[in-house]
């Protein structure tokens, strides 16, 4: 069974300038052997330029906690993720140590932006990414107070990326399958799709939760309504599954529900995969 580390991805749409999607609890292991964001000496600073988040889950936020001290950070989400990480939890005012201090960007939905700002050439302007609504539930960490005041619509993003005629998303969470998500996938030259849960009734079945997949926030890849069923084998659209739980059975490669996905055309994503769009 190949190695799997929690979801971290890394965009580098110029050299030396990385983007984190999202940061994972992992996150500290994941640079270490990752030599191309390993930290410089004497600065300890890293090339990460910024991180884009999709939710405040723990497995999206919990790995900013290992950039503290680091250096200056640009930290791009939505408007109430923002508030969950800094009104909510005051650990990660740690990330205030840094001279100047992390600043955060309040991305509004469905808008095209530039990705990398620090150099906004006609080139680097086709490097454009969009934060799309997926789903309207907040972790459960969230005290009442603050969800009242928080968006629905911000709750849970995917991000879509794009230069020229390529086009990326990313969606480790999917909550629900709407109309509009499925054309950014089958849009899409690469998608990296949650591939949490195989099964509605995983964890209660594994005898290691009470809740049901959707209730969790996940589509599960299989039965009505699944993710396997939404989608024709023949799209060009290369696509992985991301963000898989350790109760998922596809993680063994000798069992049927490994082949099922294999056989529709989907990737199951592992520790050092890359891509070029």
């Amino acid at each position: 069974m190949r190695a799997r580390s929690q979801t971290q991805v890394v965009v580098s749409p110029s050299a030396g300038r990385d983007y984190l999607l999202n940061a994972s609890p992992d996150l500290r292991i994941q640079i270490l052997s990752t030599p191309s964001l390993a930290p410089s000496r004497p600065s300890r600073h890293t090339p990460i330029a910024g991180i884009l988040l999709t939710s405040a889950d723990v497995d999206s936020v919990a790995g900013l906690l290992h950039l503290r001290e680091f250096q200056t950070l640009e930290i791009y989400a939505t408007q109430s993720v923002r508030q969950i990480v800094c009104e909510e939890n005051r650990i990660f005012r740690v990330l205030e140590r840094a001279k100047p201090p992390v600043a955060w960007h309040d991305v509004p939905l469905n808008t095209w932006l530039p990705l990398d700002t620090a150099e906004l050439s006609t080139e680097s302007e086709l490097r454009r990414y969009r934060m799309v609504p997926l789903g309207s539930t907040y972790p459960d960490y969230v005290s009442e107070d603050l969800r009242r005041s928080l968006s629905p619509g911000e709750a849970v993003v995917g991000l879509v990326m794009a230069q020229g005629n390529k086009q990326f998303f990313f969606a480790p969470a999917l909550p629900v399958f709407s109309d509009e998500c499925k054309q950014w996938v089958e849009s899409s030259d690469l998608c990296l799709v949650d591939g949490t849960f195989w099964s509605e009734n995983e964890l209660t079945s594994a005898g290691v939760g009470s809740k049901t997949a959707r209730e969790i926030g996940h589509i599960p890849l299989s039965g009505a309504g699944g993710l396997l069923k939404e989608f024709d084998c023949a799209s060009r659209c290369r696509r992985i599954l991301i963000h898989i739980n350790n109760t998922n059975p596809i993680l063994d490669e000798d069992s049927p529900e490994y082949r099922e996905v294999r056989d529709a055309n989907w990737e199951i994503a592992y520790d050092g995969m890359s891509f070029e769009v």
